[in-house]
């Protein structure tokens, strides 16, 4: 058993049981002119954590611990997506529209994939998610199951929306999450720090935080 220094305490890590997901690193949120940008921020702050979560998606890699990807999109037709969302507020382009990436969220699109330098390999699990949370309308709980993992290692962005809501989601189904919080990141630097805050109050009620090198330095 591995042991990774963590808030608010150490984190029992069981290699054998644990996994790495890696939310929503992709091109529309990471990348000029994409979904991101459109919504009027600074995707520099984005770009940032692209060594660590790279240098963490190695290190687990390296491990033999299972990996997955998620990407935020919608099916072309738009039939995953509620109009709520994607007529909410003003944005310079909304769900479904053809943007410099291709049409904007849209599975199978240059702007849904992840980025390069966080390419999944061949043989590792990539869900396409319609929602915040990776758990809502997917096959990760049954993929998770099937292969024997009850630990997560959380990874990617927005550290508020989609990184937040999965650890939710998967805290209500019995998973111990630690959040890498050097490998997540938000547009917005004041909802990244309260959100780690309230990841680990009350005794970890949502789950542990910790550096990139103290979970590599566990799995080493």
């Amino acid at each position: 058993m591995a042991v990774i220094q963590a808030e608010p305490f150490p984190f029992p890590l069981d290699v054998a049981h644990a996994a790495l997901i890696v939310i929503d690193m992709q091109r529309d949120f990471i990348e000029p002119g994409g979904f991101g940008a459109s919504l009027g921020n600074d995707v520099t702050l984005l770009q940032a954590i692209v060594p660590t979560a790279r240098r963490l998606l190695e290190g687990c890699r390296a491990a033999g611990m299972t990996v997955i990807h998620t990407r935020e999109c919608h099916r072309p037709d738009l039939s995953d997506c509620p109009p709520a969302k994607r007529e909410r507020g003003a944005p310079a382009l909304r769900i479904g529209d053809p943007g410099p990436m291709g049409r904007v969220l849209i599975a199978g699109e240059p702007g849904a994939e992840i980025i390069s330098e966080l390419a999944p390999r061949p043989g590792e699990t990539v869900i396409d998610k319609p929602g915040k949370g990776a758990f809502y309308a997917t096959e990760l709980g049954a993929i998770l199951a099937a292969k024997g993992v009850r630990q997560l290692i959380v990874a990617g962005v927005t550290t508020e929306v989609c990184v937040q809501t999965t650890m939710r989601e998967a805290n209500d189904r019995g998973y111990d999450c630690v959040l890498a919080v050097d490998a997540t990141e938000s547009y917005f630097p004041a909802f990244k720090a309260a959100t780690l805050a309230m990841i680990a109050a009350q005794g970890a009620i949502v789950g542990w935080t910790a550096s990139t090198d103290a979970i590599l330095e566990a799995l080493r």
